[in-house]
């Protein structure tokens, strides 16, 4: 059986990611169901959804580890202990989820993947990109997305969305997901350099979606990608 799609998505908090994952699995729902003729690779998808899935979380591990990383109440959370929670989290869902959906042919959207972990921890952080991608090809068996949609709307923007849903998320259901958002401004900044220097490194794998540009405009890019690596 052919092996599925594995797609990611990454950006900063308050990027539109999460909107931009559910219009996706929207629009390829209605491509699956409804397609006459697919392309081999997409026949064992065919009237199925794709999964979708988050990091950190997607597992019942993976939610441990998400409520630990991100609450802004682990403030003395260690750099390089925040990392290894981070791959702690990936490789539980490489095994429970991702290579399980690949092997019987299943599409997988994932919010965020190891660029997410080079971007935060090995620029945001300053621990280099070396160290994420040799601990990637030890621990992730250097599992490469087909597609990846970097959405980078200007840093100042995705900020302040980040930190209102934070507010509100928090106000409504007591969850506090804020940790990063309550980094300075500098930190974000080097996240944001550093995707945009992994975006130039991997020109294939990684559709760079920049600039203030609405919903429709982001999907409509995603879309066209995403078409683009299905072949419909």
């Amino acid at each position: 059986m052919p092996r599925g799609y594995f797609i990611t998505f990454e950006g900063l908090d308050g990027s539109g990611k999460s909107t931009q994952i559910s219009k996706l699995a929207a629009w390829m729902k209605t491509l699956l169901e409804g397609a006459s003729a697919l392309p081999e690779r997409l026949e064992a998808s065919r009237g199925i959804a794709p999964i979708v899935t988050r990091q950190p979380g997607g597992t019942a591990t993976g939610d441990r580890i998400r409520a630990l990383t991100l609450d802004s109440r682990s403030q003395g959370l260690a750099p390089m202990a925040e990392m290894a929670l981070m791959f702690a989290d990936r490789a539980q869902a490489i095994a429970e989820v991702i290579h399980p959906a690949l092997d019987s042919g299943r599409i997988v959207l994932c919010d965020r993947f190891t660029d997410s972990t080079e971007a935060y921890q090995g620029g945001g952080r300053e621990l280099g990109s070396a160290i994420v991608l040799d601990l990637h090809r030890l621990l992730c068996g250097n599992l490469q997305p087909d597609l990846t949609l970097l959405l980078l709307p200007p840093l100042e923007a995705s900020l302040a969305r980040a930190r209102r849903r934070n507010d509100r998320v928090r106000a409504q259901t007591g969850r506090d997901e804020g940790r990063f958002e309550l980094e300075q401004d500098a930190f974000h900044r080097r996240v944001w350099e550093m995707y945009r220097e992994i975006a130039l490194r991997h020109p294939a794998r990684v559709v760079l979606i920049e600039g203030e540009l609405n919903v429709d405009e982001v999907h409509a890019r995603v879309v066209t990608a995403v078409s683009k690596l299905l072949g419909v």
